[in-house]
């Protein structure tokens, strides 16, 4: 039996980066990309590398080239992480796996390091495909917790719940990551929402500014935790954002909503050190008429816009800087 699985990329609508500091965030899927899966049974557990974790390369640029796109070690050591996370989740848990081996293969198109949640894409698909090689079963809202934990606990990369949520559930869903709640069931509050309730949506991205999101969130989570108030304030007030935002949708107020995307953005640039290349793309995007902010930590943005026109003239001038423009077809 082959199986196969898939992941999509995802933008945050509203209310990040506060996911990470009990706050509250509205995310949706962006279907255009997907890291994909096959796995199938084999005498011995094999993973088999993909394009982007070569070995042999034309020169000593090249190797820099793949370095600076991909990390030393692509997505393999996602998914041997995952592996590695999930057999130790079936011990705690007492599930007894049978004694199969399987080898699995990995495609993403995902662009990488922009903060469209390339890396729990990959980690999210593989375990999809380990849950039905084994047969096991795992609640809804505890895989995102199981996710993240390959990323945070195996690898030591920073992250939040916020792409494994939305990347499990998929489409449109609200998120509250409330304290009280989380120390209550170990897991946030994830609500559903119906896709139809989004205005025009549009996610751009280039590849040149990529930094990682482990390298990105440093900073601010050590301010954090040291009790800057600018820091506290900005990820309070992230998350009423987050909650104003998901009662524009409710009450189709495609106005307040879009306001409130900039003032996202606006709450982000006031704490964060902000590079140039970032600061013209959301520049270029409000120059358009269209409203923006980070679809996550950098190198991609979201934002709503009024008609295909506007859309047509926005891909255009983004055009020019190398940006590519994409919407984002959201199903439930």
């Amino acid at each position: 039996m082959i199986i196969r699985t898939r992941a999509y990329a995802r933008a945050g609508l509203i209310g990040n980066p506060s996911d990470g500091y009990f706050g509250k965030t509205i995310s949706v899927i962006v279907p255009n990309f997907s890291a994909r899966v096959t796995c199938y049974e084999s005498p011995r557990l094999s993973i088999l590398p993909r394009r982007s974790d070569p070995l042999e390369f034309e020169s000593i640029d090249a190797l820099v080239e793949n370095v600076r796109l991909n990390g030393y070690y692509g997505g393999i050591r996602l998914i041997k992480a995952t592996i590695k996370r999930f057999a130790d989740y079936c011990r705690e848990k007492g599930v007894v796996l049978d004694n199969r081996n399987f080898t699995i293969e990995y495609e993403t198109d995902i662009p990488v390091r922009v903060g469209l949640a390339g890396s729990s894409g990959i980690v999210t698909a593989t375990l999809r495909a380990l849950l039905s090689f084994y047969g096991v079963e795992i609640a809804k809202a505890i895989m995102p917790n199981l996710i993240l934990s390959v990323e945070l606990d195996e690898l030591g990369i920073g992250a939040g719940l916020q792409d494994r949520v939305i990347q499990v559930y998929e489409g449109l869903v609200y998120m509250d990551f409330d304290k009280r709640i989380m120390d209550e069931q170990g897991f946030g509050k994830y609500e559903s929402l119906d896709p139809a309730l989004l205005p025009n949506v549009y996610v751009a991205y280039r590849t040149s500014l990529s930094e990682g999101t482990e390298v990105f969130h440093n900073d601010i989570r050590g301010r954090y935790n040291a009790g800057d108030q600018q820091v506290v304030n900005a990820m309070k007030r992230w998350a009423q954002i987050a909650a104003e935002g998901r009662q524009a949708l409710l009450d189709g107020d495609r106005e307040r909503l879009g306001r409130l995307i900039d003032e996202n953005f606006d709450l982000r640039a006031s704490i964060y050190k902000i590079s140039a290349g970032n600061m013209e793309m959301i520049g270029m995007a409000r120059g358009c008429g269209a409203t923006a902010k980070f679809a996550g930590s950098g190198g991609a943005i979201v934002g709503t816009y009024g008609d295909e026109e506007q859309l047509a003239r926005m891909t255009v001038e983004f055009e020019k800087i190398g940006v590519a423009v994409v919407r984002p077809r959201v199903t439930a």
